[in-house]
């Protein structure tokens, strides 16, 4: 066991060094000067260069992307000499560190990775990040337990009335539901119940969970805007989630153990609810917690559309802004989620089914 959960380690460690190379390169090749969107179109010459000597971008492109490795790095070397290292070392103005040692020149520190400042509002990224993925997260859980209760309930309906008109139609639901992409039926979904039916419904087209207060006391917490994007963000694992269910369940309702709590007199809903639904799950509650990274990455167009303060509009924002630092530290974030909950989920396979560990 330990040497598969090395092994998963160390494939995730490689595909994040591919991730964190195809970012740095393809957003360093992009068109676009941030030091002129910072200082204007009116900016001279030495005012660009100075900028963008402060910013590290006028070294070449491969020694750009060893800093930004550095950078990165939990254990990163660096030079004492030089004034425009990002970890100058007789400054703590960009993160804590502890010094390991000092040879020469060069020491070798320990600290967090390090994603960079906005160029923009010259905060660390980290800090745009922990101020906007909670948000995001709350959209997440709350669209993927929507999904997975109204789900599962749909599930069994559908398999309880196969070939019904019940059934025809949950069909028929779930495959317009993985076929809606999530932007139009964002747009869709805000049009309908925040405008045609905003007398019934009273939600609103855009909201943030933080509303300022009519009488200038403050902010409140406003649930009732999680309400659209959460279901916009939940239509298409619904839609899996309903079919993985009903077809588990024809699974187990057709084996021997079914039939023989059926001839012992035990009664249909007992029989459903402690036998069958049961064993039912495991697929459901493996496909779920799959879905829950997915939607996690997969929030940008639904915040955007919402204008739900997330981590969608801080992609959005820093692309819309050339503020290259925030939207690659962003995109990283949420890879790091994605290769951890990976990892995780192949562990736990490895835990549960020994076979898994052969491969």
């Amino acid at each position: 066991m330990l040497r598969y959960t090395l092994k998963r380690l160390l494939y995730g460690l490689l595909v994040l060094l591919g991730v964190v190379t195809l970012v740095f390169f393809l957003f360093n090749i992009l068109p676009g000067d941030p030091a002129r969107m910072m200082l204007g179109e009116h900016a001279d010459a030495e005012s660009i260069e100075v900028i963008n000597r402060d910013l590290g971008r006028d070294k070449p492109i491969g020694l750009q992307y060893i800093n930004y490795l550095n950078d990165l790095l939990p254990i990163s070397l660096h030079n004492n000499n030089d004034p425009h290292n990002y970890f100058f070392l007789d400054s703590n103005k960009y993160t804590p560190y502890t010094k390991l040692l000092t040879v020469g020149s060069t020491t070798v520190i320990l600290k967090a990775p390090y994603l960079r400042r906005s160029y923009q509002t010259k905060r660390k990224v980290s800090e745009i990040i922990a101020t906007a993925f909670p948000q995001t997260a709350l959209l997440a859980v709350v669209a993927l337990t929507f999904a997975l209760v109204l789900g599962v309930l749909l599930g069994i309906v559908s398999a309880l009335h196969k070939d019904s008109w019940i059934d025809r139609l949950t069909l028929v639901l779930s495959t317009l539901g993985m076929s809606l992409p999530s932007f139009f039926a964002a747009i869709l979904i805000a049009w309908l119940f925040a405008y045609v039916l905003s007398d019934w419904t009273h939600l609103n087209m855009f909201g943030n969970l933080y509303t300022v207060d009519d009488y200038g006391t403050g902010e409140y917490l406003d649930f009732k805007n999680l309400i659209l994007p959460a279901l916009t963000l939940g239509i298409r694992p619904l839609a899996t989630l309903t079919q993985l269910t009903k077809n588990s369940m024809l699974e187990v309702l057709s084996q021997d153990y079914i039939r023989t709590a059926r001839a012992k007199g035990l009664s249909r809903r007992r029989v459903i609810v402690h036998h069958a639904l049961r064993n039912a799950m495991n697929p459901v509650v493996t496909s779920a917690s799959g879905w829950l990274a997915g939607l996690l990455a997969g929030a940008v167009f639904v915040e955007y559309v919402f204008d739900w303060k997330g981590m969608g509009i801080v992609i959005v924002d820093g692309l819309d802004q050339y503020d290259f630092p925030v939207v690659m530290g962003s995109i990283l974030f949420i890879c790091v989620l994605l290769i951890l909950i990976n990892i995780l989920t192949d562990i736990l396979y490895g835990l549960l089914d020994p076979r898994v560990r052969m491969q």
